[in-house]
């Protein structure tokens, strides 16, 4: 086992040991399964999480600048929402209440460029185009599965309601089709990803150490081909850099992970052209 090798195994074990930090306690149960997926590879392992969510926070009347740590959360719900539940959330505002809808976000660390490569390449084609990588001076690399289909409004000032009980409920209506968008993505990201990491023959748990640092083999033994097909990927990674990531122009292959999400900026669905075409390149 390598240097690098080593280092990700401390700071996999670490991860794991470390206590969960988050309001929740845990892992959201819509996207427990894909947590579970990626934290039983020896390729990669989760660093934080949110299936998404709906929530209205109440920031202070003298700033203008809303932060969520210093301001009360009115509302939050990882499901689809009410109107009822949003209008007696806002009833309970006394400052600059905002309302917002912020999808799935999950970060990965990565033991090797050509893991981070594959889940990056799989979370694109899956419809999650703000996605992104980064890579530390100690040689983290991190994985971050993005979209840009949030919401924000604001909906009081000073305690005082600025719109329409009907805009309210018009409001919880496109949050709660934002939310079924995003469950789909999530859905559709799962079932991709568990394609491509029986295509590219990820270790699991427990495997020899002398392959857990060996490049993904062909679930034929093919090495020549998959050598082959892992310079294919290159070279298409390279021309959609190019392109940029987005189809929206926008070029994410410096995303940061503090980055802010974009919003009211709807995604294109992965095509299914596009889903087979990233697979190929690992079966």
């Amino acid at each position: 086992m390598s240097c690098t090798d080593r280092e990700f195994e401390r700071w996999k074990r670490q991860n794991e040991q470390r206590m969960d930090q988050s309001k929740k306690g845990g892992v959201d149960e819509d996207i427990a399964g894909l947590v579970r997926l990626l934290n039983g590879t020896e390729q990669y392992f989760t660093t934080s999480s949110c299936s998404g969510r709906v929530i209205l926070i109440d920031g202070s009347a003298e700033s203008s600048d809303v932060q969520k740590q210093n301001c009360q959360w009115l509302f939050v719900s990882h499901q689809k929402c009410t109107t009822e539940q949003l209008t007696e959330a806002v009833d309970r505002s006394s400052g600059d209440a905002v309302l917002k809808f912020e999808p799935f976000v999950l970060h990965v660390q990565c033991r090797r460029l050509y893991d981070a490569q594959l889940l990056h390449s799989v979370a694109i084609n899956s419809g999650f185009r703000n996605s992104g990588l980064t890579v530390g001076k100690t040689g983290k690399i991190i994985s971050a599965i993005r979209s840009t289909h949030g919401l924000e409004v604001p909906l009081t000032h000073q305690g005082t309601l600025l719109v329409t009980p009907d805009y309210i409920q018009f409001l919880c209506q496109i949050c709660n089709q934002k939310m079924e968008e995003n469950l789909r993505r999530i859905h559709r990201f799962t079932e991709n990803l568990q394609k491509a990491l029986a295509a590219a023959d990820i270790p699991r748990l427990h495997v020899p150490e002398c392959l857990s640092a060996q490049p993904p083999q062909s679930l034929n033994g093919d090495k020549p081909e998959e050598n082959s097909k892992q310079k294919v990927y290159r070279r298409r990674r390279k021309q959609q850099q190019n392109h940029s990531y987005h189809g929206d122009g926008k070029d994410t292959s410096d995303c940061n992970l503090d980055k802010s999400r974009d919003s009211c900026h709807n995604d294109s669905d992965g095509s299914t052209t596009e889903l087979n075409h990233c697979l190929d390149l690992f079966t």
